[in-house]
């Protein structure tokens, strides 16, 4: 017998002996062949909860006891707790507990959870920790964020520049070039924990987007006298942040009744919308004043010899503004500046029989601070809750002159000073009558502690020293000496500037 013959014979008895084993256990014995079961693993946060038969059974379980969660948020179903999973076994003799055992294990540990949307919000900075916001609708998060642009943005202006639609400027005007947000924001379908603040209308999370979690929103009944920017001053609000937390109430001009209750409460966003725009503006350039003495009239002797007129040029710059504030990293197109009318400068006669002090009134006779053009990019007031104490002036380039708006003495001049730290390289004249100026942000300064000054005398030049966004100056101007029992004053009074 060959090698091949052997090996089919071999085979051919080893089948033989096996069905014979077989036959004979089915004819003396109770043999019968058993299938493997299907068994689920129940894990939480990756420890084992148990094993189950049936897991549609346990999904069943979940959405028929939470009829809570499904009443709050009017939704059909209630899933399993984030962290949840479950694995599919195939075994003999599995040993399984009850779906309502596992049911109340999964209850006594986690929060259930409902199908919706997570929005993390990412800023640049890596040491801030990312904001996360819930909605079940995707459409809740997509108009809360619409009337959180329209809040900063015209809602024609915002559409027309989604549409491409936006108008040329004909005299004065806006374009916005490019809009987005400084923060990272993504959205994506999840399961939400019951535990999270989930937002179900565009409503309040409008409010959190404008507000966020901690501020406090009061109410407050209009009394006779009262204006919108003396309620707003008095709240720690700006006219613009004051309008924002009373939709109804369109400009800034609008008359308020006695009784009337407006609400009261500080922005705080939780994003930052930027848009960068070209802007076409006539600007107030304020006249200077030329002063001759009369040494025979008295020092409280004024005679208007001719009334100052401040020119108006029209200038095109480009911008950038954040949730609404315009930072100070303005740029002028100085080819494109055009005067709509001279400045015409005022001349005065005043005494100074008696040879002391220099009166000097509150409008008329200050001397602008920089050069022209320039751009006003943050007023006076409120910002966020903090008083801004000066105007922000920007445009006419680092290193450009900076001069003293009027006579006086150089009571500080130095790296912070009197001003602080953040105020950079800084000069604070002492005026007659009470008043003092500081100059903050310089880029260098060329007056000393002690030094008397004149009237747009040089004293040194702009820069972004200390705690800035951009080149600028910040102008203050206060009665009395600065954080020494002194309080500060719009300097657009001194000039009569709106």
């Amino acid at each position: 017998m060959n090698k091949e013959n052997l090996k089919v014979y071999r085979t051919s008895i080893i089948i033989t002996i096996v069905l014979s084993i077989i036959t004979a256990l089915m004819f003396f014995g109770d043999f019968k062949y058993e299938k493997p079961d299907t068994v689920y693993q129940i894990y939480l946060d990756g420890e084992k909860v148990g094993l189950i038969a049936n897991r549609d059974e346990l999904y069943d379980l979940i959405n028929k006891e939470q009829i809570e969660i499904k009443n709050n948020y009017n939704v059909n179903q209630v899933y399993p707790p984030n962290g949840f999973k479950i694995e599919e076994y195939t075994t003999y003799n599995a040993e399984t507990t009850t779906v309502d055992n596992i049911y109340n294990r999964i209850k006594e540990a986690k929060n259930f959870t409902i199908k919706g949307y997570t929005i993390t919000i990412k800023s640049k900075d890596e040491n801030t920790a990312p904001k996360y916001i819930y909605v079940l609708d995707r459409s809740v998060f997509e108009n809360a964020i619409k009337n959180f642009i329209t809040t900063f943005v015209d809602a024609t202006q915002y559409q027309n520049y989604l549409d491409g639609t936006q108008p040329e400027i004909v005299d004065i005007g806006q374009i916005i070039n490019n809009m987005y947000f400084d923060e990272t924001i993504t959205i994506k379908e999840s399961y939400i924990s019951v535990l999270e603040r989930i937002y179900t209308n565009t409503e309040d999370l409008t409010h959190y987007l404008l507000y966020g979690n901690e501020t406090e929103q009061k109410s407050y009944k209009v009394k006779k006298g009262d204006t919108i920017e003396s309620i707003a001053y008095d709240a720690k609000l700006n006219v613009q942040e004051f309008l924002i937390a009373n939709p109804n109430i369109k400009s800034a001009d609008a008359m308020l009744a006695v009784g009337q209750k407006v609400t009261i409460e500080i922005p705080s966003p939780e994003v930052s919308l930027i848009y960068e725009s070209e802007v076409v503006e006539d600007q107030e350039i304020p006249y200077e004043t030329e002063t001759k003495y009369d040494y025979s009239k008295s020092n409280g002797y004024r005679q208007v010899e001719q009334e100052g007129v401040n020119g108006i040029t029209r200038i095109t710059k480009q911008i950038q503004v954040k949730n609404g504030e315009e930072n100070s990293q303005a740029i002028i197109d100085k080819a494109k500046s055009i005067e709509i009318r001279p400045m015409q400068k005022e001349i005065v006669t005043v005494g100074r029989k008696v040879n002391y002090g220099t009166y000097i009134p509150i409008t008329g006779s200050w001397a602008w601070p920089t050069n022209s053009p320039y751009v006003l990019t943050s007023p006076f007031g409120y910002r966020w809750g903090v008083l801004h104490e000066g105007l922000d002036i920007s445009g006419t380039g680092k290193g450009s002159p900076i001069y003293a708006i009027g006579d006086g003495e150089v009571i500080d001049a130095g790296r912070g000073g009197i001003m602080g730290r953040n105020a950079g390289n800084c000069v604070v004249i002492r005026h007659s009558n009470g008043y003092y100026s500081a100059y903050a942000h310089l880029n260098s300064i060329e007056v000393k502690t002690g030094d008397m000054v004149s009237s747009r005398q040089k004293i040194g030049t702009m820069g972004d020293t200390g705690f800035v966004t951009g080149v600028h100056l910040h102008l203050a101007v206060y009665v009395g000496v600065p954080y020494n029992g002194g309080y500060p004053i719009d300097p657009k009074r001194l000039w009569n500037l709106k």
